[in-house]
This record gives C-alpha cells, structure tokens and sequence, in this order.
C-alpha cells in the first residue's frame, strides 16, 4: 500500500477544488498588485531598472515552481515541502523544511493583515490600524472555518476586484503616456535610469522575491484538488508565469510615471514607500490613489486569508504525521479547523502585536521571508534525492532533476545571503529550535515519533513534468 492510499482513506479532506480554484488561491495570496508597497525600494536599489529586476525574479523561482511541479507528481498530498522533503530526503530532513516553512506560513498572513489595517486606517482615521487588522483576521478565519470551496469563491470575486484594479492603472498609465510622455527614457525601467549594475540588479532581486512567496501554497492543497496533481503542478507554474508579467507591466509602467528619479528615492529613503502611489498622485490623480488603496487594503486581507488556509494544511500535514500533536489532524466537515484556529491565533497575535507599534511592520517584513527560502532549498534538495540519487522514477534526466534544482537552490542561497542580517539571525533561532525539537522526538523513538511511518512504502514511478 503506497502513502497515498493509505492516507486517502482517511484524510477527512474533501476534493472539491478545480484549477481554477487552485489559481485563485496562489494569486491572492501572491496578490497581483504586490509591488506596490515595494517599488520605491527596488528602483532605489536597481538604479531605475526596476522592471529588470522583476524579469530577473521570475526567471529566478521558476526553478523553484518547477521542483514544486516535479515533487508534487510525486507526493501528492497536503503539506506541501514537508511532504515532498520527506520523499526525496528522509524524515527529519522533511520535518525541518516543514518547520522553516510554518515560519512564514504563520508570518506572511500577519504582515499581510497589518498592510490591510494600516491602509484602512489611511482611509478612516478615525479608527485605530489594529481594530482593522483583528477584524481582518476575524472575518477571514470565518470564511475558511465555512469551507476551502466556498472561501475560493468569496476569493475569486475579491481577486476579480485587483484584477479589475490593475487594469484601470495600466489603462490610465498608458493614456497618460500617450498624451504626455514618459518622464523617464523608455528603456529606462529595463536599463536604469542612471548607470547601469547587475550588482545593483541582483542586489533588488532579494527584495523582489518576497513578491512571489505564495504561489507555492497552491500544493497544499493537493488532497482537496479534484482532476489529480497534474492539475496541481499546472497551477504553480501558470501561476507564476502570470505574476511575473503582471509585476513586470506595472513596475514598467510607474517607472516611466515616476517623478522622482531612483537616485533621489536612494538618498531620501523616507520617500521609497509612497513612491508608487506617488507616481500615481502626479500622472493620473488622488482618484487612482484612493481606488488602488482601497484594492490593496481588502487585496491584503483575503492574501493573509489564503496564507492562513495553507498554513492550516501544513500544520494538518505535520499533525497526522505525528511531527506536531496530533490533534491539529482532526477535520470537521472536510476542513482541518483545529489546525486553521491555532494557525489563525499565532497569526492574530503576531499581527496585532505589530499593529500596536510603530516599528512592528518593519520587525515582521525582516524576518518574513527567510524561512520559505530554507525549505525552497530543501524542496530543490529533495529532487536530486528522489530521482537522481535514489532514482525512485527509473533513470534521472540530468538537466531536470539534478541542473534545475541545483541552480534554483544556488539561486535561493545567494538570496538567503543577501537577507537582512535580523532575519539570518531569527532563521537560525528557529532552525535551532526544531532541531531541538527532532532531537527530541527521536529520543523519544516508539509510535509519538514514527507511529505514522509503519506501513509506508514509496509511490512507484512519476511521470515527470
């Protein structure tokens, strides 16, 4: 019996989930217009090639969806790089890339909740950021406490809303173009609008992957995905293609807008946040600001919505395979609600801690993106284990299964490298703490550790991508 009979008669999850569903999901939490609240850093960093930089990043974690679409053929069901880390590297290999995951999978919704409450208080002041952020939470908690299939649907009219959103800005951007012209040189956004630095480039493409984080959530859903994981793989990778040329035609757009030249935002970094919707301010009017700040604000929220279901699944994961209490594998109705309330409590607590200071998003965006990018490498790890050294599929293809993955995993660590020296530390911190906590469940040893594991056998061959 495989892993995957076995746990598909009592997963206690329903397949009720199309692409589009799937779709749906990794473009809210990526969120189509996420380069906004970062556009200032990266064409201060690129030297004005900011749209260069977004070319370089997609190209960059495509190699890291395509591991996702190679593993998840493999080990099709929930948890995602705890799972497939698991198959390609081993037990405790697979519960460390799980336990540097769940750091941003409990992380990334809080940062993406407080953007929510910070802009609503922009647009009602009167109401302080944190009663906006814990309603967020609230509101969003409920709808994936209601059902996966029935928060995709609430999602796929909020993300028709950006969608919408960011087709008037492009329109607008255009017009304005057209009519006025460009304030910048029209290669500009791709060359830099002073000298041009691939080190300046490479430097920005650390900041502009925080963008991306998300697309992969898309796999943790596999056990609730009906069509199989092919459909599953697809999604990750139309996903990401998808937001690559939407980041790319934005940040392109708003640099030609762009007023204030990179060199400037350099030197008065106070500027870099605003940069966008000032852009917007100068070329097209308040009306576009006030319309894209109210898009960012509900986008925000339903992306932490989508971030906080793929953390439920993770810790779902982890809980029935006895890596974390048990009790976080219990399902209701076809959804992990234990696993999605303590996932929705840390998130909270961390969002409104942040929200009641006035540094607390600058702590949370530090430390955000460092533990997704170790279990990205573990994930490219865990390819060359399952097909070119323990060559589970038949004989490996080289450039699939040990090039691509090798190379995304060089990419991930030079980025890692380039992380901020705040977020190395609190990644270490965390590394630490589950290896203490793996040393202890192998003392432990008996069926608290390796209960779930009797009568697990590897799947047979996949169909590669």
């Amino acid at each position: 019996m495989t892993e995957e009979t076995r746990i598909a008669g009592h997963t206690g999850l329903r397949r009720n989930l199309g692409f589009q569903d799937l779709v749906v999901y990794g473009l809210l939490f990526i969120a189509p217009m996420a380069p906004v609240g970062v556009f200032g850093t990266l064409d201060a960093r690129s030297h004005g090639a900011v749209a260069l930089v977004y070319v370089v990043a997609t190209v960059a974690m495509a190699f890291t969806a395509y591991s996702y679409a190679q593993m998840v053929r493999v080990a099709p069901l929930a948890g995602s790089v705890f799972t497939y880390a698991r198959k390609g590297l081993g037990d405790g290999p697979g519960f460390i890339a799980g336990w540097m995951a769940m750091l941003d999978y409990l992380l990334i919704p809080a940062v993406a909740y407080l953007f929510a409450g910070i802009a609503m208080e922009a647009l009602v002041p009167g109401v302080d950021r944190w009663v906006w952020t814990g309603l967020a939470v609230v509101i969003t908690t409920l709808l994936n406490l209601w059902g996966v299939r029935a928060a995709a649907r609430v999602g796929f009219a909020v993300l028709a809303m950006e969608i919408v959103v960011l087709l008037v800005f492009v329109v607008s951007a255009i017009v304005v173009l057209v009519r006025d012209g460009a304030r910048r040189d029209w290669w500009s956004p791709l060359a830099g609008d002073t000298a041009f630095s691939l080190a300046a480039v490479l430097g920005a493409v650390s900041v502009a992957v925080l963008s991306y984080l998300g697309f992969d959530a898309i796999a943790s859903f596999a056990e609730e995905v009906t069509g199989g994981s092919a459909k599953v793989a697809r999604a990750v990778l139309f996903c990401l293609a998808l937001a690559g040329v939407l980041f790319v035609a934005q940040t392109y757009l708003v640099a030609l807008l762009s007023p204030v030249p990179s060199e400037t935002l350099a030197l008065e970094p106070a500027r870099q946040g605003s940069a966008f919707y000032d852009a917007v301010d100068a070329s097209v009017g308040t009306w576009l600001h006030d319309l894209v700040a109210v898009s960012k604000a509900i986008g925000a929220a339903f992306a932490a919505l989508a971030g906080q279901a793929a953390g439920g699944r993770l810790l779902f994961a982890m809980g029935r395979e006895r890596r974390l209490p048990h009790v976080l594998a219990r399902t209701d109705a076809g959804v992990p609600r234990v696993a999605l309330l303590v996932s929705a409590t840390v998130t909270m607590a961390a969002a409104l801690w942040a929200a009641r200071r006035d540094d607390g998003l600058d702590h949370l965006v530090s430390v955000v993106d460092i533990g997704a990018l170790t279990a990205f490498v573990l994930l490219h790890a865990s390819v060359v284990g399952w097909f070119a050294v323990r060559r589970m599929a038949g004989p490996p293809h080289w450039l699939r299964h040990v090039v691509a993955p090798v190379t995304g995993a060089a990419i991930l660590i030079a980025v890692i490298a380039e992380a901020a020296v705040s977020a190395q530390v609190v990644g270490v911190v965390w590394l630490g703490v589950g290896l203490v906590v793996l040393a202890v469940q192998g003392a432990r040893g008996g069926p608290e550790a390796h209960g779930a594991a009797k009568g697990r056998h590897d799947p047979g061959p996949s169909r590669p991508v």
